[in-house]
């Protein structure tokens, strides 16, 4: 089993004739994702991927013909909300966002419509999600990956990749892997995917990578303490050495008014139970202390 994408996911990309849309999508057929449909506003009636994808004009159009209920979007910024509105109001149940520069106040009523609708956006500004052997949705890289029952939820993309590695190197398989975006402003978080990662049967344990920026480590701190105990689970805090007031990578990842720092969020964490790592490549070791095993 997995969460957010598996099988059943019929995916249409946003942006298919792009480069980088182009790239990956390539790259998620080659997986065995079931890439569907494509929309680029214009060139509906024309095939992308070597004539294997049928591109329509508008989302609407591709779930009405195909049966499309998952998108992956790869639009600019200026366009990226838009798009994202698009897909909800075609009836699309889980929207994959992984363009990066969407100003924050641009996002606030998108998620609250996402909300609404009762749709799940993951990102923007993120990697996207992979459930090993199931499918790829998004930019993450396939070869690193292997099916197994660790779930693994995350702000920042090349340090998921690390630790992903990691993980496969040491025989640790994953079940799903989230990389939910380091934009301020995002439609999953923390707790929205540990509690998505209790409900699976699959999921044995939980590898969690956050960063400097905000409250949503400690956040879901309290939700592992209250909801996940006995749950192996391990985590990483990036920023350490951060100093307070500048940006650090992330839109997300700065420290204000004194909050936000990476001790308060490994106190937090440890507060709740959770190992943490002094680098994502420990990852793999304190997750079989904590009693996972694969």
């Amino acid at each position: 089993m997995s969460i957010l994408v598996g099988r059943e996911s019929r995916v249409v990309v946003q942006g298919i004739t792009g480069r980088e849309g182009e790239f990956h999508t390539r790259a998620s057929i080659a997986y065995g994702t079931r890439v569907v449909a494509g929309t680029r506003p214009g060139k509906g009636g024309q095939r992308a991927i070597d004539g294997t994808v049928p591109i329509f004009d508008m989302v609407a159009q591709a779930v009405e013909s195909e049966g499309a209920n998952t998108s992956l979007i790869f639009i600019p910024a200026s366009g990226a909300p838009d798009a994202i509105l698009e897909a909800v109001d075609a009836g699309i149940g889980t929207i994959v966002c992984i363009t990066e520069g969407i100003p924050a106040l641009d996002m606030i009523p998108v998620v609250e419509a996402v909300r609404r609708a009762g749709a799940r956006l993951i990102g923007p500004n993120c990697p996207g999600v992979t459930s090993p052997g199931l499918a790829k949705v998004g930019i993450i890289p396939a070869a690193i990956h292997m099916p197994g029952r660790a779930g693994v939820v995350s702000r920042s993309g090349t340090l998921t990749y690390e630790a992903v590695q990691a993980m496969t190197d040491a025989g640790i398989g994953q079940s799903t892997c989230v990389g939910i975006g380091g934009d301020p402003i995002v439609g999953t978080t923390f707790v929205d995917v540990l509690e998505l990662f209790r409900g699976d049967p699959d999921t044995a344990g939980i590898v969690m990578i956050g960063e400097i920026g905000g409250s949503a480590e400690e956040a879901a701190a309290a939700y592992a303490a209250k909801n996940l105990r006995g749950v192996p689970m391990a985590a990483f805090i990036a920023g350490r050495t951060a100093p307070p007031g500048r940006r650090m990578g992330h839109a997300g990842a700065i420290i204000s008014g004194g909050s936000g720092t990476a001790d308060e969020k490994i106190a937090a964490l440890e507060a709740a139970g959770i190992r943490v790592a002094d680098s994502p490549t420990e990852l793999p070791g304190l997750l079989v202390e904590a009693g996972f095993r694969p």
